[in-house]
């Protein structure tokens, strides 16, 4: 039983003449700012900067400091390169282990902790983008947003380097050690933590549900966008881009990294370890997390399957039109005709695009992004809520407002629906406008989110009852403010695409 959201928030926040707050570490003080209801805290280290003979190496502690620490501007983004792709993002940099944390300036017993993991394919992003105040002062909670290393920082594979595509994961963890230690002294409960992320970070939760690592760290997981069994087939995704899968083999990493350092002409790892950085991250496309590894022992996908991952209780679903977020790009030389339309299936389907045909009844942009969106992403989640809801609870959802804001800038004329992050600004402020019924909507997201994250069931006072997804032969949605089950697998083709 899935909840469809169908409908956004704004923060309640009221200006505050309070004088900066002074929170202590275990690695030292730091003064935050007030923000409307809310103290924030940024750009605090959690992690050592991994650069140097660091590069590829697990994190390590930060070092302490003395005096206070300003924390009222965040930390660099992880190096990661510009919308061009032949330099790096401004401001961007290899030391870049830091989080923001935003509490409620009220006291009271120690909160639910929220800890967000950002998307951006595994090569993009950064935590300081996601103001945490609306969750925190809706909810009652504190909210931490991190950055982890990205591409090929985060996950090369070379030859003798054993965690091999897991360093951006291990950040992760290193970030979840610190809030197990410091969350007390910000008014969070550290036994008490709800790991969550959208679309890479949705993928990154995923991979802490499947890490015996992360088991100790983690009490709750909320996927958006990122379930273990995600995957595209070629062209699925982005126009004419290979077959996506999300984890390899470490060995198969690591081969893929060796070959591509012998282009930028180093041979072994004291060369790659004082290459450039915007060579590195241009030599090739390192977004796979490493199995086999300590960290991941497992595929993430058999560990569910085997019910070998961390049992707490999960939320996890998509937006109802994903790839729309991603359609635009296949109309940059003009409109999707039929003809098109055919071409791409056989792109991606082969001698099964006939079927695919016969399956979706129109044709266009709009049957292409339906087509992937089940694919590639609805259906996938659909079996990884299935097979853990075997162990564990889970409650699924479909966020379905095909009206929400345009935060992208598509082109005019796109209509992109329900697209993939279409979610995010309903939980965090993004400065968009929403209509009545938007903001009506973003409370109620709020208040499931934060309910989940304070005992593990959406439900609450006020709210359309959620009931608890368990798998079987088709799975209910509940739409917001209409309880209308709606039988999701049908709505997206998900028994043709088992078949």
């Amino acid at each position: 039983m899935a909840v469809v959201i169908a409908g956004v928030l704004a923060t309640g926040a009221v200006p505050s003449s309070a004088a900066p707050p002074v929170v202590q570490t275990d690695e030292g003080a730091v003064r935050g700012v007030v923000k409307g209801g809310s103290q924030v805290y940024e750009g605090i280290p959690y992690a050592a900067p991994p650069t140097g003979e660091r590069r590829w190496t697990m994190p390590r502690p930060a070092a302490a400091w003395t005096g206070i620490r300003d924390g009222s501007k965040p930390g660099a983004p992880c190096a990661q390169l510009d919308e061009t792709g032949t330099a790096l993002a401004p401001g961007s940099s290899e030391d870049c282990l830091y989080l923001n944390v935003t509490t409620p300036g009220t006291t009271g017993r120690p909160r639910p902790v929220m800890f967000w993991i950002h998307g951006g394919g595994w090569n993009s992003g950064n935590g300081s983008e996601y103001d945490g105040r609306r969750l925190a002062e809706t909810g009652n909670v504190v909210v931490v947003t991190i950055n982890y290393r990205l591409g090929t920082f985060g996950f090369l594979g070379y030859p003798g380097l054993p965690d091999s595509g897991t360093y951006g994961l291990a950040d992760q963890q290193a970030a979840l050690r610190w809030v197990r230690r410091n969350a007390r002294a910000f008014g969070g409960d550290p036994g008490n933590v709800t790991v969550l992320g959208e679309s890479a970070g949705g993928l990154s939760t995923c991979a802490q549900l499947a890490s015996p690592a992360a088991g100790p760290l983690m009490d709750r997981a909320i996927i958006e966008s990122g379930s273990c069994e995600t995957n595209f087939p070629a062209n699925g995704n982005f126009p004419d881009n290979p077959v996506k899968q999300w984890w390899a083999p470490r060995n198969q990493i690591a081969a893929e990294g060796k070959a591509a350092a012998l282009k930028i002409g180093c041979s072994d790892l004291d060369c790659l370890r004082t290459a450039d950085p915007l060579k590195l991250q241009r030599m090739g496309d390192f977004t796979q997390a490493g199995t086999g590894t300590a960290l991941l022992p497992l595929d993430p996908r058999t560990a569910l399957k085997t019910g070998l991952f961390n049992h707490v209780p999960v939320m996890e679903g998509n937006t109802r039109d994903e790839q729309g977020f991603f359609g635009w790009l296949y109309e940059v030389d003009g409109p999707m005709t039929a003809a098109s339309y055919r071409e791409n299936l056989v792109k991606s389907f082969g001698s099964r695009a006939p079927a695919v045909e016969r399956e979706y009844t129109s044709t266009g942009i709009t049957a292409w992004n339906a087509v992937t969106t089940d694919r590639g992403w609805v259906c996938p989640a659909v079996r990884s809520s299935t097979t853990m809801s075997r162990f564990t609870e889970v409650y699924s959802f479909s966020f379905a407002d095909r009206t929400a804001p345009d935060f992208i800038g598509f082109p005019a004329g796109y209509v992109p629906g329900a697209y993939h992050g279409s979610e995010v600004p309903y939980l965090f402020d993004a400065g968009v406008t929403f209509t009545p019924r938007q903001a009506a909507l973003s409370r109620q997201m709020t208040k499931y989110w934060t309910n989940f994250a304070r005992s593990g069931n959406p439900n609450g006072s006020g709210l359309p009852e959620w009931p608890r997804f368990r798998g079987g032969g088709t799975t209910q949605a509940l739409q917001l403010g209409r309880p209308v089950p709606i039988d999701l697998s049908s709505q997206h083709h998900c028994g043709f695409w088992s078949r």
